[in-house]
């Protein structure tokens, strides 16, 4: 079974005491949970069994990393949610697209929309060019309002088969109507482009995540594509720690 590339210079040499224990947790049941099955899988990957969020707890160090930025082109949701979860996910990733069709959108529609959560992307790209290509075409769409629908469209079913080469990645801005796309193909192969992308990775990479999707809800880590369950139960819980703190902080 092959790994997912992953240089190493992103790698951090030194991470705090707390984040670290949680990192390895974290990529050992990310990567074992997640990782791709063999060259051929284009991203794909099997399904998880166990959820890091069950034995990892909640680390107060892993909050931090919610950008509750309310001008994020790559959020969804208040910014000041009490729960925020964070996706690191690459478009090439089978499974992340099984969570973006088949679990986000419960999600969006129970907790989003009534203002209990907020859902912050960070592009985790690990299969090669194309990915860091797409990752920073979201980012691109993300420029102007509409990296959500570009997220839909590329996770559409079937839509990763048709690869993510130049001309696709116009198609799929132009199927999310992205209104400029000339602006969109140079902000895509922009310097702030790659920036933004990277520190996304170099933060996953911080994280322990070695594949794709893994998530924070409010500094739990849950592995891989788990089933709608193990999100609302995680939603829940951090809703009631919220409401908790609210409370003795008055």
């Amino acid at each position: 079974m092959s790994s997912p590339q992953s240089p190493s210079k992103t790698r951090p040499v030194l991470i705090v005491a707390g984040v670290a224990v949680a990192a390895t947790l974290l990529g050992l049941v990310s990567y074992t949970a997640t990782k791709p099955a063999d060259p051929s899988a284009s991203g794909s990957s099997s399904a998880a069994e166990v959820s890091a969020a069950e034995e990892a707890g909640v680390y107060e160090e892993l909050e931090k990393y919610a950008r509750r930025d309310a001008s994020d082109g790559l959020a969804l949701g208040r910014a000041d949610a009490p729960v925020v979860l964070i996706e690191y996910a690459d478009f090439k990733c089978g499974y992340c697209g099984q969570f973006a069709r088949d679990t986000e959108p419960a999600l969006v529609e129970k907790y989003v929309e009534n203002g209990t959560l907020r859902i912050e992307w960070r592009n985790f790209p690990i299969f090669g060019e194309e990915s860091e290509a797409v990752a920073r075409a979201s980012w691109a769409a993300g420029r102007q309002g509409r990296f959500w629908q570009f997220h839909k469209a590329a996770y559409a079913e079937g839509a990763k088969e048709k690869g993510f080469g130049a001309e696709r990645l116009r198609a799929l801005a132009a199927e999310a109507g992205v209104p400029d796309l000339a602006r969109f193909g140079k902000d895509a192969e922009s310097a702030a482009a790659r920036e933004a992308v990277r520190k996304d990775q170099e933060q996953g990479y911080a994280l322990g995540a070695s594949s794709t999707p893994s998530f924070l809800v409010n500094g739990r880590p849950i592995a891989g594509a788990q089933p709608l369950e193990t999100f609302t139960e995680a939603i829940e819980a951090a809703a009631s720690r919220a409401r908790t703190s609210a409370k003795g902080s008055r």
